[in-house]
């Protein structure tokens, strides 16, 4: 890639990041006062998260039975209340099981 094209779209994109992250500001210059659009915007992280997150476990292995079995030990730990750590070892400990149970 040429460096004037590198430098066209890095400027293109921190200019998108900028409006992006500036506009809420310049519009909603005072507090919000509907409770519905205060529950919306406090979502919006978690079902970010959730957006990235969900589609990498099953394709984070070759196997898709090991990634489907992470994604219920995840679920389950979570609903259960445990922290992200406890989550996160509990699909890792999914995913050792069934590729070694399987393979």
């Amino acid at each position: 890639m040429k460096l004037h094209d590198f430098a066209l779209y890095l400027f293109a994109m921190a200019g998108v990041t900028y409006l992006v992250r500036t506009i809420p500001f310049v519009l909603l210059k005072k507090q919000l006062k509907s409770e519905f659009w205060n529950s919306f915007l406090a979502y919006i992280p978690y079902t970010v998260l959730a957006a990235m997150t969900v589609p990498a476990i099953f394709f984070a292995t070759d196997n898709r039975i090991s990634g489907i079995a992470a994604f219920i030990a995840a679920v389950t730990a979570s609903i259960l209340g445990r922290g992200l750590v406890v989550v996160a070892c509990a699909a890792t400990a999914a995913v050792l099981f069934v590729d070694g149970v399987i393979l």
